[in-house]
């Protein structure tokens, strides 16, 4: 582990215990938390997706806002629903911001995770095959999103307008693809990201319940993503990423909100999308007991960047206060290299 940052669900509600009451508190108070999680030396913002409910849904803007704000961190989402997503727009957007973000950032796209509507990319008006679950829908979109962002032409140019041809969509950014990731879920999605020479970007839940614990069965496929990647030919450095829920217990506010039912969980396995998942536990101790615990996490070790999901309605000053409390009393002890030291690179393959 060289890098972490947090990932937010980006959760809003006019709820008893909520600091992030309307959608605006969400959005303002996520460019304060990039802002503060700079200072702090953490290496990322990213943001969760979701439509139809309470919580982060259209990231450009956001993102965009996040990236002017601040000069080392880098943004990004985990995931990008590409469902619900026109991927030549997106391929615009994304190049815009790569542009304006001097290549600061992360871009997680993948089918998604369940969603509160019923097929709700269809009001979106992207129509689906017989597949309910929208993977070829997602699967296609996506690689005509990839064309683009890599400068393919997509369309006939009108001979009224100018020379007879095809067009590509502008901007282009010439580094947009390697700030590309794929949310995978399991270790053959892992294998098919590593063959097409993306980033791996993969969270606390896998789809797939072997019996072994969590972080091995993560461990494993990101050991099959770097295979895949070069068995496929690519030459670089891909970037790897996991997320926790981590809690260094520091205050007593800290132990009424994470500790004793914290400290008390383990692994779960549970149905999500109709299959048989494996959910990774929360992390919540005492700093050098949280060190050990992690240093004995194959996955955790293993990636070069850690996302920490964080409580979003609880305000960013708690939030900040996490965030401080893992740069200072436990990250370091991981290998852990402060945004000031430079860009986060993978591992060579």
């Amino acid at each position: 582990m060289r890098a972490f940052g947090f990932l937010s669900f980006g959760h809003y509600g006019n709820v008893p215990g909520s600091r992030t009451r309307t959608a605006g508190d969400m959005l303002r108070q996520h460019v304060e938390l990039a802002e503060g999680a700079e200072e702090i030396g953490a290496n990322g913002a990213y943001l969760r997706v979701h439509h139809f409910a309470r919580q982060a849904a259209s990231p450009i803007p956001l993102l965009t806002a996040m990236a002017a704000r601040t000069e080392r961190i880098e943004v990004g989402t985990g995931v990008i629903d590409m469902r619900y997503e026109n991927p030549l727009y997106l391929a615009e957007e994304a190049a815009a911001l790569d542009l304006l973000a001097d290549g600061r950032i992360a871009l997680g796209i993948s089918r998604g995770s369940p969603e509160p509507a019923l097929r709700g990319y269809e009001a979106f008006g992207y129509t689906s095959t017989d597949d309910p679950e929208g993977h070829e829908l997602a699967k296609a979109k996506f690689d005509l999103f990839l064309r683009a962002v890599e400068g393919e032409t997509v369309v006939e140019a009108d001979p009224r307008m100018g020379p007879a041809g095809r067009l590509a969509v502008e901007p282009r950014s010439d580094t947009l693809r390697d700030h590309i990731w794929w949310g995978a879920g399991s270790r053959g999605t892992a294998e098919e990201t590593g063959r097409r020479g993306l980033n791996l970007m993969s969270s606390t839940l896998l789809t797939e319940a072997t019996g072994q614990p969590f972080h091995e069965l993560q461990r494993e496929q990101i050991d099959r993503f770097r295979t895949a990647y070069r068995e496929a030919g690519h030459s670089g450095s891909p970037r790897v990423s996991v997320s926790r829920s981590i809690f260094p217990l520091i205050t007593q506010q800290d132990e009424l909100y994470f500790g004793l039912p914290s400290r008390e969980n383990e692994d779960q396995i549970g149905i999500i999308d109709g299959l048989r998942s494996t959910f990774g536990k929360t992390y919540a101790d005492t700093p050098d007991r949280l060190i050990e615990q992690l240093r004995r996490d194959e996955a955790v070790m293993a990636a070069d960047t850690v996302m920490l999901t964080i409580p979003s309605q609880l305000g960013p000053e708690y939030n900040l206060h996490v965030l401080q409390a893992f740069a200072e009393h436990v990250a370091p002890a991981l290998g852990w290299k402060p945004n000031t030291e430079g860009p986060v690179t993978g591992d060579p393959i």
